[in-house]
């Protein structure tokens, strides 16, 4: 459960230079947040990368507002984790639901940081 709450509630982070570097996720954020322990670090992030994908998969097919919903918590949920790309992207989905470009950045924001999610659990 400690996990869900992590994931979920993020607390507010602006989006300034990652110790991580040009990382999808920014690995001391998630350190700090998760004290440092290492299961629950992929916990996490595997409840997070199953959240985004779905989101992914279904925000095409929502209408404005329930977009902007759904780009609000994948927003709060990817601060959590230090996908702070995803974040940005989420929040530009969730002040512009109808921008086809604002919703393909999201999308690859979400590959990305899938992508190297996958590379972390192997």
């Amino acid at each position: 459960m400690a996990a869900l709450n992590i994931a979920f509630e993020a607390p507010e982070v602006s989006f300034q230079p990652r110790p991580s570097g040009g990382r999808p996720i920014d690995l001391v954020h998630l350190a700090r947040q998760t004290g440092g322990d290492k299961s629950l670090e992929t916990e996490v992030l595997a409840l997070f990368a199953r959240q985004a994908r779905e989101a992914v998969a279904k925000i095409g097919s929502l209408d404005a507002k329930a977009r902007t919903e759904l780009a609000h918590r994948l927003a709060g949920a990817a601060k959590g984790v230090g996908a702070f790309d995803v974040a940005r992207c989420a929040s530009m989905v969730e002040t512009k639901p109808r921008n086809p470009a604002a919703i393909a950045a999201f999308a690859k924001s979400v590959i990305d940081a899938d992508t190297f999610i996958a590379g972390l659990m192997r």
